[in-house]
């Protein structure tokens, strides 16, 4: 047996040993021939004749090879065991070492002129292997018995076995060796494994050699019948040799492919980098795996086992070089990465490992895509719980997060320690994102976001609340002495500071301005209120202080009237729910300013309040909206004003009717259902509801809104923007949001004959209508110059005092009919002649 290279070239180490072999082995052959014996030469074959034959025969013995694998490199098993008990038979044992060495360097080199590509130096350990394996043999045979030209007995064959099994363990041993110092692992293993893969060949090679010096003995011409033997002997060796590689070959790859189920790159492509040098036997291994970015990480290891891995800037080239053991990994079509394997020189790649190259790519490639996808998820998820619990902008946490996260911390507060909550607004905020843009406004948010951050200690909690509105809950008020008897003022000076603080120049947009903050500041102690509680006294104490014109301002109970007010109102509406004379529509109609016709009616509600008196949507709209009966509170009126649209369908009038939508209500996935439902119990057609909303809705970015305005859309209700033009962005908010209708903002046609910034707003609101095919609708309308200024601009339609006041449902009948009458005849036919 004869150890395959593994390496271009060899190591330091490998050249030593090569060394130390032919140190031994050539002093041996020398000494072989050195030593007097008497060769029989009369009759027989001469003494040359003799050595020519053992020269000859140790050659055969090595070019009918066979090979199989051992790790990273290859074993090859040969006839040496039939060629040595051939060649003592014909030649002394003395001379026998020589001849192996000078037949078996012959044979090697045209082996490794014809497939191996071995250097010199390996050749000469090759030789100097078996001449090695050819003296321990020979010396354990002559121990028992002179083989040459004797008869064959079993004292002889038992000596010859012997000797046989010695060439064996030599030959395995010093091939393990060289295996091992080249793949750094420990030789028994290998060892072992190569006799027992040679030990039946072993067994023929010896019965081999028994039949060839019986035939002798007898007559050489027995001889002819030897070949065809031998040659099925061989094809019997390899066939068994192939399936039991084919067997270690695919049980290797199970268990690799079974190692690449991991849910993280690095650990796939470290487990395909070891499983292909396993599988293959390779030299070194590359995985290289495409990033999100479309450059390269690569992965790599050899058959020392060192990994290493490293960041390629450059992507994968689309096409790759002809190489074996290239392989792209691809899965559906789509680019995963490279797989290189380097396969050993002495081992080129045959049709089995190409198959089983590419199983194992296909295998790795699916690995990779799967660890990717599950780290994409988890990315995924990780981005929506964050997403969340904080605000978008600014990175802090958000109002949920806050209330839910506060109550967490103030159960952790000894009960009845003093807390604070301090709640700051930026003063004139809206100022900045009408002069310097949206952008400037988001780069002050973060810039006051940061002071904060800054300002906040650990331990407490920090959040950016809707629009300009940010909160601090501060857990522990001990003044510096310890004294907690007092902590208001201790709270107040914080709230000081944190206000002195953002009034500090910033510069946003080029631009260095000073921003001023309203803070509202609450203390009470843990345990006698939740943080929902503490942020409403905070925002009622926020909001003395814009008042009072101060930048601080505490909570004091005797000026919130809401404390108790607000859960009676409250009450009092979920009654008025109940009944059908509390909650009023009053129903004001627009008017096309063309024909005088009637294009639709705003329906607004109104509370009759039987201790309060006639309460509008300012007295408890926003209450509403800040409860849980907003769901029910927008199913009554809308159920309100179909059942007047349903009635005036029975008088002949199809007109549609409007009703305004809380922003909150589109949180409601609900709420397309409920419209539903409402429009076929009054089988009303969905064309005449129209939904008005405003443009703060598009300052959200949950999918929720546009699931909920998508689905109202697709109901076939009509969508109007109301009071366009005040909102955020009311530009960005018709590209984003499809609607039917924009309402101009009563503010904007009330000074558009005395300022042009105004006219121009309506000017632009209308074009843009036009533009888009949606309707233009000018509200608060008082007088007749206004109407005649919009007219003249081009816009469709008004509303306002100008025309009529809201009025109640029973007189909106005779009012539309009145339109609708006095709009038919404006119109006059044409005369059938056709004249002028």
């Amino acid at each position: 047996m004869t150890a395959s290279r593994v390496t271009a070239a060899a190591p330091k180490r490998i050249r030593a040993l090569h060394i130390v072999v032919l140190a031994i082995a050539l002093p041996v052959a020398i000494a072989g021939l050195l030593i007097p014996v008497d060769v029989p030469g009369v009759g027989e074959l001469s003494p040359l004749a003799r050595a020519g034959v053992a020269v000859g025969v140790m050659a055969l013995g090595q070019l009918a090879r066979l090979r199989f694998r051992v790790g990273a490199g290859a074993v090859s098993v040969t006839w040496g065991e039939a060629a040595f008990i051939v060649g003592l038979y014909l030649a002394p044992a003395e001379w026998l070492p020589a001849a192996t060495f000078v037949g078996t360097f012959v044979a090697w080199v045209l082996l490794t002129y014809f497939s191996d590509r071995r250097s010199p130096l390996e050749l000469l350990h090759v030789a100097g292997s078996l001449t090695l394996a050819v003296a321990a043999g020979a010396i354990a045979t002559r121990a028992i018995a002179d083989p040459l030209d004797a008869r064959l007995t079993p004292t002889l064959a038992g000596a010859l076995a012997l000797g046989s099994l010695g060439y064996l363990l030599v030959t395995g041993w010093l091939a393990a060796m060289t295996l091992s110092v080249r793949q750094a692992r420990p030789a028994g293993g290998l060892f072992l494994r190569a006799v027992r893969a040679k030990f039946l060949m072993f067994v023929g090679n010896v019965l081999v050699g028994f039949v060839v010096v019986s035939m002798i003995e007898r007559d050489l011409r027995w001889l002819l019948l030897l070949p065809p033997a031998l040659w099925l002997l061989q094809q019997t060796y390899g066939h068994r040799l192939r399936a039991e590689a084919e067997r270690r070959l695919w049980s290797t790859f199970a268990a690799a492919t079974r190692e690449l189920s991991r849910l993280d790159e690095r650990a796939v492509a470290t487990a395909g980098v070891n499983g292909a040098l396993s599988i293959f036997g390779a030299e070194a291994v590359e995985v290289h795996v495409v990033q999100p970015d479309g450059s390269r990480r690569r992965y790599s290891g050899d058959a020392s086992g060192t990994l290493a891995e490293a960041d390629l800037p450059e992507s994968l080239p689309e096409t790759l070089p002809e190489e074996p053991g290239l392989v792209r990994l691809t899965v559906a079509g789509a680019p995963v990465g490279m797989l290189r394997v380097r396969f050993p020189r002495a081992l080129e790649p045959g049709q089995r490992e190409q198959m089983a190259l590419s199983a194992y790519a296909d295998a790795l490639a699916t690995a990779l895509h799967d660890a990717a996808t599950h780290q994409a998820l988890e990315a995924l998820t990780a981005r929506s719980k964050f997403e969340a619990v904080h605000d978008p902008l600014t990175k802090l946490a958000n109002r949920s997060a806050f209330l839910l996260n506060g109550d967490a911390a103030l159960r952790q507060v000894v009960r009845d320690v003093p807390v604070a909550l301090l709640l700051l607004d930026l003063d004139r905020f809206k100022e900045v994102n009408d002069t310097l843009g949206h952008a400037a406004g988001d780069e002050l948010l973060r810039g006051i976001a940061d002071r904060l951050r800054a300002l906040a200690a650990p331990g407490e909690l920090l959040a950016r609340f809707d629009g300009d509105e940010f909160a601090l809950l501060v857990t522990d008020l001990e003044a510096p002495d310890g004294d907690r008897s007092s902590p208001m003022p201790q709270a107040l000076r914080r709230a000081r500071a944190v206000s002195e603080q953002m009034a500090a120049p910033i510069e946003v947009a080029g631009v260095v301005m000073s921003v001023e903050a309203s803070v509202g500041v609450v203390v009470a102690p843990a345990g006698s209120a939740d943080v929902a509680e503490l942020v409403r006294r905070a925002e009622n104490a926020m909001y003395q202080a814009k008042e009072g014109g101060g930048s601080v301002a505490w909570y004091d109970s005797a000026k919130d009237e809401a404390s108790t007010d607000r859960l009676a109102l409250l009450a009092e509406v979920r009654e008025a729910l109940t009944v059908d004379d509390q909650l009023v529509l009053a129903l004001q109609p627009a008017v096309d300013l063309d024909t005088g016709a009637p294009t639709g009616v705003e329906a607004l509600i109104r509370w009759r309040h039987p201790r309060r008196g006639s309460l509008s949507p300012v007295d408890f709209v926003r209450v509403v909206e800040g409860s849980d009966l907003l769901a029910p509170f927008t199913r009554y009126v809308v159920d309100k004003a179909l059942t007047v649209a349903a009635e005036w369908a029975g008088e002949g009038l199809e007109v549609p009717i409007s009703v305004n939508l809380s922003p909150r209500s589109l949180l409601d996935p609900h709420l397309p259902s409920d419209v539903a439902e409402l429009l076929r119990r009054h089988r009303v057609p969905p064309r005449r509801l129209v939904l008005e909303i405003t443009e703060t809705v598009v300052l959200s970015e949950l999918e929720v809104i546009d699931e909920v305005l998508s689905a109202l859309r697709d109901l076939g209700v009509q969508l109007s923007v109301d009071d366009f033009g005040t909102g955020y962005s009311s530009f960005t908010f018709l590209t984003r949001i499809p609607v039917h209708e924009v309402k101009i903002d009563r503010s904007f046609v009330r000074t558009m004959a005395d300022a042009p910034t105004a006219a121009a707003i309506v000017n632009a609101t209308v074009d843009l209508g036009h533009r888009l095919g949606l309707r233009v609708v000018a509200e608060g309308v008082e007088t007749a110059d206004q109407r005649a200024a919009l007219a003249a601009l081009g816009c469709s339609a008004a509303q306002g005092y100008h025309f009529f006041k809201p009025m109640p449902a029973d007189k909106i009948v005779a009012v539309l009919r009145s339109l609708l009458d006095s709009a038919q005849a404006q119109v006059f036919p044409l005369r059938a002649d056709g004249a002028s």
